[in-house]
C-alpha cells in the first residue's frame, strides 16, 4: 500500500468506531507520525480511553494501560530488579511501560514521584532501573488522560512533565447526529466486535521516516519562531513557550503537511497545530484568570500579529 492509502485506511478505521471526532483523530495521527505524546483533558465518558484502544488495535501495536492511583509506584511503571535465588543474580522484570502505545489513565491521580517515572521514557525512549538502561520498543507513544472536573485527590502535573507532551487535546461532546449514531452502534453491538488492524508498527515507522523528510524553509521556521517569541513577551502569560515548544511546533507541522499529501510545510500547517501544541505549555497570570482570559484566544491573537511569509 502507498503512504496515502495507509493513512486514509487508518483514518477510516478509527472514525468508524470513534464517531464524530475527525479533527481529534487527525491530531492523534499527527502526534503518532511526529513521534510525540498526547495529553487528553476532558470530562469523564467522552471516549478518551476508547480512542486509545482503537488506535492501538488499528495499527496492530502492543498496548498497555496504566491506571494511576495514589499508591501506584515508579516500579509499577518502569519495572524492578528481582533477585533470582537460583542464579544468584538480579533480573529485570519489565514494567507496564514496555509496550508501544501506553495509556496513562488519570495521570494526575498519582504522586509526583510516579509521574516523574514517565519523564525519561517520554524524552529518551528508554528507562533506567538500578543503573541499567533498557530501550523501549519503536514506535513508542504515551497518551495520558486526566479529568479536569475532578480535583479531589489529584496531583497537578509539573511543568517539566507537561512539556514532554507534543499536544494537548480535548475530545468534547459529539453533535446530535453523531451521538445518535453512537447510540445506534452501541445498541447493535458494533463496539463488541474486535477492531481489525489496517497497518503494522513497521508501516508506522516508515511513515515517521517519511515525515522526517518533509521540507520546511527557513522563512517558515522563522514564522514559527516569531509566534513562540510573542508568547514570551505576552504579559498575560507567567512564562512563555520554551525552545522545545518550537521544535514540537515544527515537528507537528511536518506531520500535518504529510497528512495533507504534501512534502513541504506551509504557514497554514503551523497555524493548524499551534494552539494544540502551545496551550499546555502556557500558564495565565492570576490577573488574566480573574479577567476571564482564554489561552486559545490569546494564541490565536498572537498568530494574527505575525506576518505570514509569502515565499
Amino acid at each position: 500500500m502507498t503512504d496515502n492509502t495507509i493513512i486514509q485506511k487508518l483514518r477510516d478505521r478509527i472514525n468508524e468506531y470513534f464517531v464524530g471526532k475527525e479533527d481529534v483523530v487527525e491530531n492523534v495521527l499527527i502526534c503518532l507520525l511526529a513521534g510525540g505524546h498526547i495529553l487528553i483533558e476532558d470530562v469523564p465518558g467522552v471516549g478518551k480511553t476508547t480512542l486509545v484502544k482503537i488506535l492501538s488495535a488499528a495499527v496492530n501495536m502492543s498496548f498497555s494501560r496504566i491506571q494511576f492511583t495514589p499508591d501506584t509506584l515508579p516500579g509499577d511503571v518502569v519495572g524492578v530488579s528481582v533477585y533470582n535465588m537460583k542464579t544468584g543474580e538480579f533480573e529485570y522484570k519489565e514494567g507496564a511501560i514496555m509496550h508501544q502505545i501506553i495509556l496513562a489513565d488519570e495521570i494526575n491521580r498519582t504522586s509526583p514521584k510516579t509521574q516523574a517515572a514517565l519523564l525519561e521514557s517520554m524524552a529518551e525512549k528508554s528507562v533506567t532501573v538500578d543503573g541499567v538502561r533498557y530501550d523501549l520498543p519503536d514506535p513508542f507513544m504515551v497518551i495520558a488522560t486526566q479529568n479536569p472536573v475532578e480535583f479531589i485527590g489529584t496531583y497537578p502535573l509539573p511543568e517539566a512533565s507537561v512539556d514532554r507532551f507534543l499536544m494537548r487535546l480535548c475530545v468534547g461532546y459529539p453533535e446530535k447526529a453523531e451521538e445518535l449514531r453512537l447510540a445506534r452502534n452501541f445498541i447493535e453491538g458494533k463496539y463488541d466486535d474486535p477492531v481489525s488492524y489496517v497497518c503494522t508498527a513497521a508501516d508506522i515507522c516508515n511513515l515517521k521516516n517519511a515525515v522526517n523528510k518533509v521540507s520546511i524553509t527557513d522563512n517558515v521556521i522563522d514564522y514559527a519562531r516569531e509566534i513562540i517569541d510573542l508568547t514570551r513577551k505576552e504579559n498575560r502569560f507567567i512564562i512563555g513557550a520554551s525552545p522545545r515548544a518550537l521544535l514540537a511546533l515544527i515537528k507537528a507541522s511536518q506531520a500535518k503537511a504529510f497528512l495533507s499529501s504534501r512534502d513541504f510545510v506551509k504557514p497554514d500547517d503551523i497555524k493548524a497545530v499551534a494552539v494544540n501544541v502551545l496551550h499546555h505549555r502556557l500558564t495565565l497570570t492570576p490577573e488574566a484568570k480573574i479577567a476571564g482570559e482564554n489561552i486559545d484566544s490569546i494564541i490565536a491573537g498572537l498568530m494574527f500579529q505575525v506576518k505570514v511569509p509569502t515565499e
